[in-house]
This record gives C-alpha cells, sequence and structure tokens, in this order.
C-alpha cells in the first residue's frame, strides 16, 4: 500500500505565506487553451422523481493527478448526506452555535423530509471498488459527508483516474441552500464530487494533502475546476434552469423532458426544475467579455420583482466587469425560491444564483434595497466565489467578505442607500436612510471581535460571530481604501482578479497583491495583522478640553533693562482696563475671545490598535486647526496657543474609519452639541426604531 497522503488541518484557516508564483499552473493569462487549468472532468446523466423528489444519477468522473507520486485513494464529499440525520457533523454544530448566535438554516426536519446521497457502486474499469465513511476534521462518527474511496489500481503522478458512480441522491425539505418544497426543487451539492489534491505552495501547503473538509454548518465549498456535462430529465410540464449553456432543443418522450448543459472552467454544478415557473430573458455584453444570455426564473407570486432582479443582475455585469475584470461566461441564470422556501434564496453557485423574492418592489424603499442587495450579492459570487475560487471552507473573508465590500462599492456608486421607509411614510416625513458602509459597520461586533476574520467557517465562537466574516471585512476594506485612495484600492483589486482568476488564491496573495499595487506595505499590513489574522479593535476617543487665558503673571520682571515688580492689585486693574478696552473695539466678539491669547490642550486616548488618526480643532472665533495623530503612543496631548480658546476637538473628522467600535466618542465640546451623534444617527437604537417602525407599518 502506498503511504497516505495526509489531510489538510483540521484548524486549516488563512495562510500567510503567499503561493508561490507556479501554484495552479501559474498565471492564466488568456493564452491557454482553457480558461482554467481543467483538473476533472464530469459526465452526469440524471434524472428527477419529482413525487419523491429524488435525483437517480449515472457519473463518470475523470480527474488528474496533478501532484509527484502515485494515489491509491480518493476522496469524495457527500454533501446531502449532511441533512440525513442529527448524528451529522452539520447538525452537531448547529446545535452549539445557534445556541450563541442568530443564523440561517435553522429549520427542523421531519419524517420525510431528511436528505442524502447513496452510493449504489463505483468502479474503476471493470473493477467494483470498496468506500469507507471519514471525518477529516474529527467529527462525530455517524458523519457521513466524505468518503474514502479505494482503488484497484494507483494513479501514477500526472496520469489520469476515471470512475463509474451509480448513485441516489434524495433531497431534503428546503432547510438550508438545497432542497424542495411543493413543486420547486433546488438541486445543488446533489452529486458525488472529489476533493482537491493541493500541492507544495499551493495556500499554504509544505507537501500535497488532501483539502476534503466535512459539510459544516457554517462552511460553504472548495473544489476543482474542470468540465461539466449533464443531462437532465424531468417532468415535461417542469421548468428547468442550470449552470452552463443549454445545448440544442430540449428532447420530450412519454411525460419527460432531457435537458443538456455544457460549462467548462467551473468548479460546481446545480440546477433547478420548478413546476408553474415563468421566464424573463434578457442580454449583455460588455468588452471582453461574450454576449450573456441571461434568465430569471420565478414563480406567479413574486412576478412583481423580476424585472428588478433582471436589471440588477444586468447592471451587476457591468460593474465587476467594469472595476474587477471581464464576465468569461456565456450564460447567468437567477432563481426566485417560492414562497415559504426563503431559505433556498441568497445561494451562489457558477453562472447560476438564487435571490429573494418580493410581491412588489417599492422604489426607495427597503424592498428596493433589499431585492437589490441580495441579487448583487449572489453576483459577486460568481467572481469571488467563482472565478477566483477561494476555499470557502478555510478563509469564507475572501468570498463572503471581499464580496460584501465589492457589493457595497456598487451601491455607493449607484448612490443606493437602506430607505427604510414606505410610500405611505413618506409622504408624513418619515424616511430614514443609512449608507450600506454604515450598516456595515454597525453589524460588524467591533467592541468584541472573537474571531479573526481569516479563521475558518466552522471553528467559531457562534453563528454570529460567523455572520460578522461579511460585515467585519467590508468594514476592514473600507478602511484600507480611505489609507490607500479609491483608485489605487481598484487598480490593485482588479490586479488580484488578474493574478489569481481560475486558481484559488489565498488571504496571503491578497495582502502581497494590495502590497505590490499599493506601495504601501505599512497600512496593509496593519489591517491584516490586526483584523484578517488578528481580533484587534479600535476606540480612539477625545479624552478632554484645557483652556487656561495666558494672562500677565505678578511677580518681578525685567523689561527694557528695567526690573519693574507686579502685584496682583495692579495686575487686576491692569487686566480690567485691556478687557475693557478691548470690549468696546470688539463689539461683536464672541464668548471665549478677548485680548489675551488662550492656551488649549486637547489630549486623546487610544484604547485599542493604532489607526492613523486626523484631530481637528475648532476654535471659539470660527477658525480651526488639524493635526495627525500618527503613531503608536496610547494618549497624546496637543497644544494650541491662539486668540480664542479651543470649544469643539474631533477626531477623524471626515467619517472614513468606520472600523472604530464607538463614534460617539470622538468629538467633544466645551458645551452640549449634538453633532457627534447627529453625524453618526446610524446608531444601533435609532437604527432598530426605525426598522420597527417600518415593520410596523407593512
Amino acid at each position: 500500500m502506498l503511504p497516505d497522503i495526509p489531510f489538510a488541518a483540521a484548524s486549516a484557516a488563512a495562510p500567510q505565506m503567499p503561493s508561490a508564483a507556479d501554484a495552479w499552473g501559474g498565471e492564466r493569462t488568456g493564452n491557454q487553451a482553457t480558461l482554467s487549468d481543467r483538473v476533472v472532468s464530469y459526465q452526469i446523466n440524471a434524472e428527477l422523481d419529482a413525487a419523491k423528489h429524488a435525483v437517480t444519477g449515472k457519473e463518470r468522473m475523470t480527474w488528474r493527478n496533478r501532484s509527484d507520486r502515485a494515489v491509491s485513494r480518493v476522496y469524495f464529499h457527500l454533501y446531502l448526506n449532511g441533512f440525513q440525520n442529527e448524528g451529522s457533523t452539520w447538525f452537531t454544530e448547529r446545535k452549539v452555535l445557534t445556541a450563541h448566535g442568530r443564523s440561517r438554516g435553522a429549520a427542523a426536519l421531519k419524517k420525510g423530509e431528511w436528505g442524502w446521497i447513496d452510493l449504489q457502486q463505483v468502479k474503476q474499469g471493470d473493477a467494483a471498488l470498496k468506500w469507507t465513511f471519514v471525518q477529516p476534521d474529527g467529527g462525530p462518527a455517524t458523519d457521513q459527508t466524505v468518503v474514502r474511496i479505494d482503488l484497484a489500481e494507483p494513479v501514477a503522478a500526472g496520469a489520469t483516474l476515471t470512475l463509474d458512480i451509480d448513485f441516489l441522491s434524495q433531497l431534503p425539505r428546503v432547510v438550508e441552500r438545497t432542497g424542495w418544497f411543493g413543486d420547486f426543487n433546488l438541486v445543488g451539492q446533489w452529486f458525488p464530487k472529489i476533493g482537491v489534491l493541493e500541492l507544495a505552495g499551493e495556500r499554504g501547503a509544505t507537501a500535497p494533502r488532501w483539502n476534503v473538509h466535512e459539510f459544516h454548518f457554517n462552511s460553504e465549498f472548495y473544489a476543482d475546476f474542470g468540465l461539466y456535462d449533464v443531462n437532465l430529465t424531468v417532468p415535461s410540464d417542469y421548468t428547468v434552469g442550470a449552470v452552463g449553456e443549454q445545448q440544442g432543443e430540449p428532447q420530450t418522450a412519454n411525460g419527460k423532458t432531457t435537458y443538456h448543459y455544457v460549462q467548462g472552467d467551473v468548479h460546481d454544478f446545480a440546477w433547478v426544475a420548478a413546476k408553474g415557473y415563468k421566464v424573463l430573458d434578457g442580454s449583455w455584453q460588455g468588452p471582453g467579455s461574450p454576449k450573456v444570455a441571461l434568465k430569471v426564473l420565478y414563480p406567479p407570486e413574486y412576478v412583481g420583482s423580476a424585472q428588478t432582479q433582471l436589471k440588477a443582475s444586468i447592471d451587476s455585469l457591468s460593474y465587476f466587469s467594469d472595476t474587477l475584470g471581464a464576465y468569461p461566461y456565456r450564460t447567468l441564470t437567477v432563481v426566485v425560491p417560492p414562497y415559504n422556501a426563503s431559505e433556498a434564496g441568497g445561494m451562489e453557485y457558477p453562472t447560476f444564483y438564487t435571490t429573494d423574492g418580493f410581491t412588489k418592489v417599492e422604489p426607495g424603499t427597503g424592498s428596493q434595497y433589499s431585492s437589490d442587495f441580495v441579487t448583487i450579492h449572489e453576483f459577486g459570487h460568481g467572481y469571488f466565489y467563482g472565478i477566483l475560487a477561494s476555499n470557502e471552507f478555510e478563509e469564507p473573508m475572501l468570498d463572503e467578505g471581499l464580496n460584501e465590500y465589492w457589493d457595497q462599492r456598487m451601491l455607493r456608486e449607484r448612490g443606493q442607500n437602506l430607505d427604510l421607509t414606505t410610500p405611505m411614510l413618506r409622504r408624513l416625513g418619515f424616511a430614514p436612510s443609512f449608507t450600506g458602509f454604515a450598516i456595515e459597520r454597525l453589524a460588524s461586533g467591533l467592541k468584541q471581535p472573537f474571531d479573526p476574520l481569516g479563521e475558518n467557517s466552522w471553528d467559531r465562537f457562534s453563528s454570529s460571530s460567523y455572520g460578522t466574516v461579511y460585515s467585519r471585512t467590508a468594514t476592514a476594506m473600507h478602511d484600507l481604501e480611505e489609507r490607500l485612495g479609491k483608485e489605487v484600492t481598484e487598480r490593485a483589486f482588479h490586479e488580484y482578479y488578474k493574478r489569481w482568476r481560475f486558481r484559488h488564491p489565498s488571504a496571503a496573495d491578497l495582502r502581497a497583491t494590495l502590497i505590490d499595487v499599493s506601495g504601501n506595505a505599512k497600512a496593509v499590513n496593519e489591517i491584516f495583522d490586526q483584523y484578517v489574522y488578528g481580533t484587534a479593535h479600535i476606540d480612539d476617543r477625545v479624552a478632554s478640553i484645557d483652556s487656561i487665558e495666558v494672562l500677565p503673571q505678578v511677580g518681578s520682571v525685567l523689561k527694557d533693562g528695567k526690573r519693574a515688580e507686579l502685584d496682583s492689585g495692579e495686575l487686576d486693574k491692569q487686566i480690567d482696563k485691556q478687557r475693557e478696552d478691548w470690549a468696546k473695539a470688539h463689539p461683536k466678539a464672541k464668548p471665549g475671545s478677548g485680548p489675551f491669547p488662550w492656551s488649549s490642550t486637547v489630549t486623546v486616548s487610544r484604547d485599542g490598535a493604532q489607526v492613523p488618526q486626523l484631530l481637528r480643532v475648532k476654535f471659539a472665533d470660527g477658525s480651526s486647526e488639524d493635526v495627525k495623530w500618527n503613531d503608536d503612543r496610547r494618549w497624546a496631548r496637543f497644544d494650541f496657543t491662539r486668540p480664542s480658546k479651543v470649544v469643539l476637538a474631533t477626531l477623524d473628522p471626515e467619517q472614513k474609519i468606520y472600523l472604530d467600535a464607538n463614534k460617539l466618542n470622538d468629538s467633544l465640546t466645551t458645551k452640549a452639541d449634538g453633532s457627534a451623534s447627529r453625524r453618526w444617527s446610524a446608531d444601533v437604537a435609532s437604527l432598530l426604531q426605525a426598522f420597527y417602525a417600518l415593520v410596523g407599518s407593512l
């Protein structure tokens, strides 16, 4: 028996060493025969039993051994087994993580609603193979989401393996990401899929290793790029949509219709079959992209949102192609789940994603923002999860987090805020509006981050802590953009896409690209060290303002070669006289001004990580002065001697530092002033009040 190739560690997370230049076959220049280095191919013939929500399949998988050694065992994901019983890793983790935080996927499954994949036969040539369930991450022995298949003949270095697999996939009732409800079937993670054999120099690996994690509650997916050739047979009265391009006209016989889809240079395949669905068609083409055929598949109850989602998808194609790189595929399919199947919404696959349904989308209301945001977000996954293909198990920030950031950039460019109102409330003058990045900041858990952004998806304090991967990454990238500049940041991400498309980059590869393009290693490393690899928080505040009028002092002084002595009585008379004369000459002077200068001291304090700060002080006469606080002191004092005293001191006056956990202590005034709370009116309390007011009006 050949020595086993080890698993990627169960504690695997964001590596700190950049990948090798030749990782995954090197940069894809566009001169290669295919967009990706196709490691695997799947030919699948599948048929849906609509009454049972079950799929019978025959799969021929061809896989290339990229390593320098023979392989005698291969490992496959059987994701649907996460839903077969409560002994799976998925359900076991759900009990703990949702006990300390809120999450999607919390529905209970009843009798007849469980899901699984049964392997019926696996053959290598004429040899029937044996398989064993394994738990690479040390999960419960009852978890069957990863299977080891022992080969009859090893696969030599550089050689290919072909397996023929017969399987039955039972869809669960929709609980998370996949499943059925009524006559709707979202068929995702439904076929046996081989794990990724990573090589030295790829995502922190120092030797070949199998990256094939169990299906965790918070995790999504990771797979090799390849070619999919899939035939789908469904009842003829069902509407079908899938990853990739439909080949020719569907073939119908005996009440069943077979659809043929092919797509290369993707790493997954999903499809939908639903009765009574409608289709809205569209198209788009941009520089460097092929003409893209769009389809929105929707149930009749959500006809009101179909056109909105088509427009948001077309706008997303333009924005992401312009700012990251050309969209490389010819199709884009959008699926709106039916009422009561919302857990099937908000899920992404290459060229194919699901959104949320709305009976009516009102411009300038929360429904408009929600519809657009979900559609843009799921489209954006086509870049960060799809084309860049980061490892969602180990580095969810590279997909969910970066995607959330780029989505908010797009909404910012559109000038689109979250308007928490309705048409009726707007007529009454109630129309609170919040920017996307302000919302992300509020959801980021900045006061007490439990986990680094670069932590893997399942090793988290709670599901709520995992949820901050989205918002805290978006907030951290927002602040990094403020330090680097918008144009530099965009060039850096464009380069990241160019270097790492179709190649599975790591967080270290993102950091290296940002440094290379910006030339600002200090700013990039601060964000990565403090937030991606650490759990720092920022809370800088203005601690105090102290002002003293600079008056003549009692005692002996030497003036013009003569020594004179002033006592307090004489000095008081002199001061009073000067004040009277000055007041007569300046009848409209503001309080805090006078004939004598003022010495003011502003003290700032730091509770958390260092961040470059701008301090703006305002004086009683209306003038102001800016000073920079860009060092590692825990506190600092700044002295000002001016004709009038300091009346207001503000850190981050231009509101660039969203990572600061408490913005309300960034300002201090010598008299009551509500400017700080007005500037940061998107405080949690006011946001909730506005939200509940909206809900109560629906």
